[in-house]
């Protein structure tokens, strides 16, 4: 049974800086397109950033330049490093997996931006 665990969220001050990891277990790791997406009380869950087993990356627009996803293929996991962290940046954080046919979830991890 293939499982995502996110890890690293938490309480940070607006301009600080958070390292989101995911670990998967149970699935060919570098045969999936990794993402990270949030979701923010009364939003819709939105695509942060994406990147595919090669390594190639895409972001959403209001991240770009702060966010940076990377993975490590030999350790089965995801990275989000989110640098110069805003108020707007507050939602519960997941982990996505997908191939074609199989795509898996994790729980969230929490992110909040507060003074």
């Amino acid at each position: 049974q293939a499982q995502l665990v996110e890890s690293g969220g938490g309480l940070v001050q607006p301009g600080g800086s958070l390292r989101l990891s995911c670990a998967a277990s149970g699935l060919v790791f570098d045969t999936y397109l990794m993402a990270w997406y949030r979701q923010a009380p009364g939003k819709q869950r939105e695509l942060v950033a994406q990147i595919t087993s090669g390594g190639d990356t895409n972001y959403l627009s209001t991240v770009k330049g702060r966010f940076t996803i990377s993975r490590d293929n030999a350790k089965n996991t995801v990275y989000l490093q989110m640098n110069s962290l805003k108020p707007e940046d507050t939602a519960l954080y997941y982990c996505h997996a997908q191939q074609v046919f199989n795509a898996y979830w994790g729980q969230g991890t929490q992110v909040t931006v507060s003074s």
